[in-house]
């Protein structure tokens, strides 16, 4: 090979290279959001034995769609519950299992993110999931949870392109660590403010005089509002927003922690993360489906017990409002992080969604004194 052609091909590798790394987050640029502090990975998975899997569907032209599925443990699910509660915003959605987690408090199944149209698809494939575990032998009714927003304007979501089988990979994949933001999963094809929307976690850590707890937050952004970041209407100044232009859509929220609480006050919870999803600019518009699911992993409910009565150490009222400023924070900027990690997107019909433009964010911030 030629010095020529040697030169060729690192110039290659390196712009590779440079086109592979992950993009940079709102508090790389000084961006912050509240006073509380961040887990090590600002993700979800900071909450211990969380994990995170998902799988990114881009096929041809038109299929820009995924699936993205949260374990709140190892375990199994089903034998061993979840204490949960789901909160709706505006109900414009599909979200499946809603009523028997408001009835009974507990989560029995990973949660599943799709597109509006194949949550019958993954709540199926939850079910063989589910009735496959071992132990489950016997089980004959499954409540799986699916949450959905609709990402038909890049995608071509008629062709109901998730499968069984990525559903299942998904959860097979969940792993601990960092989390993809931006396009993957069931981020992979939607708009959040009229920009790329997407996948975006973030979470705080409480100090040791408040319990140490953290909660941790994922988002799925396909809404739409008048975006703000660290208080600055940035929609206004970037000439996007709604009512201006057409920007609709749904918010599914996932808020886990390690506090001991049951499913009262994780409802209250939840309420505070779509507090977070206001700080944002969003507006929970008549056709947006916002729900927050919540979920706690410090203590698990038996499917089957010999004893008649549950005792278990929850957190006093008088010791949540740390959670609740916690939830706000973390859900404000895993919104935030979605729109910061997506890329611009070419989908079904030829229809193009550009990423936020960052570096005019960042100097908008500037100006306004939110960045020093």
């Amino acid at each position: 090979m030629s010095i020529a052609q040697l030169l060729t091909l690192s110039l290659l590798l390196s712009v590779q290279a440079t086109l592979a790394q992950p993009a940079k987050r709102p508090r790389a640029y000084g961006i912050r959001f509240g006073v509380l502090k961040p887990g090590p990975l600002n993700a979800i998975t900071d909450v211990p034995g969380v994990r995170v899997g998902q799988m990114t569907i881009k096929q041809g032209q038109n299929v820009r769609t995924g699936v993205t599925a949260i374990l709140p443990h190892a375990g199994n699910q089903f034998q061993q519950k979840s204490p949960a509660a789901i909160y709706i915003g505006n109900g414009f959605g599909k979200l499946t299992g809603y009523s028997q987690v408001e009835e009974l408090g507990t989560l029995e199944t990973p949660i599943i993110l799709t597109n509006t149209l194949s949550v019958p698809t993954a709540a199926d494939a939850l079910i063989d999931y589910t009735l496959s575990q071992p132990g489950n032998e016997q089980v004959r009714s499954v409540n799986p949870v699916i949450g959905e927003t609709n990402d038909g304007f890049l995608n071509d979501i008629r062709g109901r392109h998730v499968t069984k089988q990525h559903v299942l990979e998904a959860i097979q994949q969940a792993k601990s660590g960092p989390v993809e933001e931006g396009n993957a999963g069931s981020g992979t094809g939607t708009v959040c403010f009229g920009f790329k929307g997407g996948i975006g976690t973030s979470s705080r850590t409480l100090p040791a005089s408040l319990g140490g707890y953290t909660v941790g937050v994922l988002v799925q952004t396909n809404f739409g509002g008048v975006l703000q970041i660290a208080g600055i209407p940035v929609g206004v100044e970037l000439g996007k927003y709604s009512f201006k232009e057409n920007l609709d859509g749904s918010c599914m929220m996932v808020v886990l922690t390690d506090a001991p609480l049951d499913a009262r006050n994780l409802k209250r919870l939840a309420k505070r993360a779509f507090m977070g999803l206001a700080h944002t600019g969003g507006i929970a518009s008549n056709g947006s489906g916002d729900y927050v699911i919540a979920a706690s992993t410090a203590y698990r409910i038996p499917h089957e017990s010999n004893r008649t009565l549950d005792s278990t150490n929850v957190l006093r009222n008088d010791n949540v409002s740390p959670l609740f400023m916690a939830a706000i924070e973390a859900t404000e900027e895993a919104i935030i992080n979605s729109l910061f990690a997506a890329q611009t997107t070419t989908g079904d019909q030829g229809h193009t969604v550009e990423q936020l433009p960052v570096d005019k964010v960042v100097d908008l911030l500037k100006k306004a004194g939110q960045i020093r």
